[in-house]
C-alpha cells in the first residue's frame, strides 16, 4: 500500500518529534556510570547512539523514498540537477 507524499512526510515528522522526546528523557533519567576499559562512562551516552542511529536511519530512509518518487514522476532528483 503506498503511502501519500504529505501523510509520508508528517509521519516522519513525528518520527523525529519522538527521537528527541526519547533522547531528552534518556539523558535527563539515566544516571549510572559503567567501567569500560578501565574508565567510567556514562550510562547515558548508549541509548544516545542507539537513538542516533535510528534517527539517521530514518532520514536515510526518507531521503531514499524522495528520490524514489521523484523517479517515478520523470524527475531528476533535487541533489542530482544541474
Amino acid at each position: 500500500m503506498a503511502e501519500t507524499g504529505s501523510s509520508l512526510e508528517k509521519k516522519y515528522r513525528v518520527a523525529l518529534v519522538l527521537y528527541a522526546g526519547l533522547a531528552i528523557l534518556s539523558w535527563f533519567t539515566l544516571d549510572a556510570r559503567i567501567a569500560v576499559g578501565g574508565r567510567l562512562v556514562e550510562m547515558k551516552f548508549i541509548p544516545l547512539i542507539m537513538i542516533g542511529g535510528l534517527a539517521l536511519r530514518t532520514m536515510v530512509a526518507m531521503r531514499a523514498e524522495k528520490i524514489r518518487r521523484e523517479g517515478q514522476e520523470g524527475n531528476k532528483p533535487e541533489g542530482l540537477k544541474g
